[in-house]
């Protein structure tokens, strides 16, 4: 069974991970508004929860709020 793909564009969630990743903006794209004030609180996890969700999202295992992954179209 394959996974529905995101409508969610993979170039701006890379771009919004790298420039505004301690910010959770990334995590506010994807519809993961929960997550993405705890990325605000904690400064992206000090770094390190930013990092991880960097290389997930170019890995394209980094899932949207409904569970589809953000891949390259």
């Amino acid at each position: 069974m394959q996974l529905q793909t995101s409508d969610r564009n993979y170039i701006a969630t890379i771009l919004l991970c790298f420039f505004l990743g301690s910010l959770g903006a990334h995590r506010f794209h994807a519809g993961k508004i929960g997550t993405g004030i705890l990325m605000v609180i904690t400064v992206g996890g000090l770094g390190i929860w930013t990092l991880i969700d960097f290389i997930t999202i170019i890995i394209g295992k980094f899932r949207d709020s409904e569970g589809r992954e953000i891949k390259p179209s």
